[in-house]
């Protein structure tokens, strides 16, 4: 700064070094903060991890590194480099070629065998590496790249090394200890969620798997055709609570079972399978009707002090002779507080069996009075019974639901059952559902002609009056 003054002229002069210099670090920690809470935000957003982590290298690069490799153990236990990416476009081609020679070539004393096989991140250098290389090709690859100091991270879930993080920077670069720093808080993070989403799948595969071993196959009586299907959640924590029946009583009426318990996670699961025991010995043993079945499941949850609650609908299928003769079946169901069954008739007619006033959840209150109710139904009629899993969704309301179930069903009614249930739920569940998806359906096929090939052939518990 100068200015004239009587004597001449002054000058004023300021070293602004310092301040240039913290400016500049305070503006490279910010960048660091954004980019961890960037990687964060992505990990733990993620429905896919993997396809997160894929992305991490182009978030890395260039402001920790000029290169980044990402190596995950595959589940056969070898390395594979899943993700890479470079500052210069120009090498990107060539890190790409580097990254896709197979690892398992590599010595055990390469920096990213060792990384995986101890856990301790490890500085490396281009000459290390290139008197590794088996091929000539791959060493002119190196360096081209420029590669000339790396460093190599483990990415580490709580009891195993998942996979490695390396970084590299060329001539006249060299990664500070705060960059350093900030890759291996980045390494950790991938390694949690990677370990999480393992735990998840794992969780989920054994829920799924308890409750498909609870839902049994159904019963092939002479005048109809069932058919079940079941679709897990999306989120693993949401396994659990939907159940489907289907089984015959000593007088060969056939009771069709659909159920909800209240809650979506493991211990549902578990609630489940008590509720459905319960349901289907009560209604195999007494032969009570669906409002019998209903009011006694509440009891028993009463008298054995089973803390939850459920909905759930009951259906029995059954004829006289009189009724057999003519082609017809006579279905009586009662309704706690689920989504109505749906009926499609033979002329192509769809009807929701609501009663004007719903019934009490299950375990709500003792006591509680379940109505039944009646018609009568020709043959080639269909009946779907489903959870709330098929026709809810976050951004729409239950009647926009049901309309898109009736439009569904409207539309697919004349294929074959086992067509007619899959074409339902490819419509209506957009890939993995919010929440579980159980369905049974059940089409009363004609008595005065041979049992339909798509039915299967007829079995019936000995047990079963086959009158």
């Amino acid at each position: 700064m100068c200015w004239p003054t009587p004597d001449g002229l002054s000058l004023y002069f300021a070293d602004i070094n310092d301040r240039k210099v913290a400016a500049g670090k305070a503006a490279q920690l910010s960048s660091r903060l954004a980019l961890l809470a960037e990687v964060n935000a992505r990990l733990l957003e993620a429905v896919d991890v993997r396809a997160a982590i894929e992305e991490v290298p182009g978030m890395l690069v260039p402001l920790l590194a000029d290169g980044c490799v990402i190596t995950l153990l595959q589940a056969d236990g070898r390395p594979r480099a899943v993700a890479a990416w470079h500052a210069d476009p120009d090498q990107r081609a060539a890190l790409d070629a580097h990254t896709a020679v197979p690892l398992e070539v590599m010595p055990a004393a390469s920096p990213v065998a060792r990384v995986l096989a101890t856990g301790v991140a490890l500085r490396t250098s281009v000459d290390e590496v290139h008197d590794m290389l088996p091929v000539e090709d791959t060493r002119n690859l190196l360096h081209s790249l420029d590669a000339t100091n790396g460093l190599v991270l483990p990415i580490a879930g709580r009891d195993r090394v998942l996979g490695a993080l390396s970084l590299f920077t060329g001539t006249g670069r060299s990664p500070s200890a705060d960059d350093e720093a900030t890759a291996a808080d980045i390494a950790s993070r991938m390694g949690v969620a990677l370990d999480s989403a393992r735990l998840a799948r794992a969780q989920a595969q054994i829920a799924e798997g308890f409750q498909r071993n609870l839902l049994t196959a159904p019963p092939e009586p002479d005048h109809a055709h069932i058919v079940v299907r079941y679709v897990p959640a999306g989120e693993s924590a949401r396994v659990g609570g939907d159940w489907y029946d289907a089984f015959l009583q000593r007088d060969g009426a056939t009771v069709l079972v659909i159920g909800d318990v209240v809650g979506h996670d493991v211990e549902a699961a578990a609630s489940m399978a008590e509720l459905r025991s319960l349901l289907r010995g009560i209604a195999a043993s007494s032969g009570g009707s669906p409002a019998e079945v209903l009011t006694s499941l509440d009891t028993c949850l009463e008298l054995l002090q089973v803390g939850t609650m459920a909905t759930a609908a009951v259906a029995r299928l059954e004829q006289t002779p009189e009724q057999r003769a003519a082609g017809l079946t006579r279905l009586s169901w009662s309704n706690a507080g689920h989504p109505p069954p749906l009926v499609l008739h033979p002329g192509g007619e769809l009807t929701f069996l609501a009663a004007q006033r719903a019934d009490l959840l299950l375990g709500v209150l003792p006591g509680t009075r379940r109505t039944e109710h009646e018609v009568t139904l020709e043959r080639d009629t269909t009946v779907l019974l489903y959870t709330d899993g098929l026709i809810e969704r976050r951004t729409s309301d239950l009647d926009e639901g049901l309309d898109r179930l009736r439009s569904a069903v409207g539309e697919l009614g004349g294929l074959p059952l086992d067509e007619l249930c899959d074409g339902i739920i490819d419509r209506l569940v957009d890939g993995r559902p919010d929440d579980d998806v159980a369905l049974v359906a059940v089409r009363l096929h004609r008595q005065d002609r041979p049992r339909p090939p798509e039915a299967g052939p007829r079995h019936l518990p000995t047990a079963v009056n086959r009158a």
